[in-house]
């Protein structure tokens, strides 16, 4: 089985529970890091990470 290596922006928008309006508005503001990929954003897993990592260190 082949595993992925980053994720779209939707996937990305379901682990977190939030809406894919949210999320967009967060990698378009770079909370939320992402590379492009010719017409779209992708995410890698440790990014993720470090978004919630913020988070948690925020509400801290």
């Amino acid at each position: 089985m082949i595993q992925r290596k980053w994720h779209t922006v939707a996937e990305v928008a379901e682990m977190l529970g939030y809406g894919l309006s949210k999320t967009k508005m967060l990698v378009a503001t770079g909370q939320i890091r992402s590379v492009k990929d010719g017409h779209h954003r992708r995410i890698l897993p440790e990014w993720v990470d470090e978004y919630i990592e913020d988070r948690v260190a925020e509400a801290a």
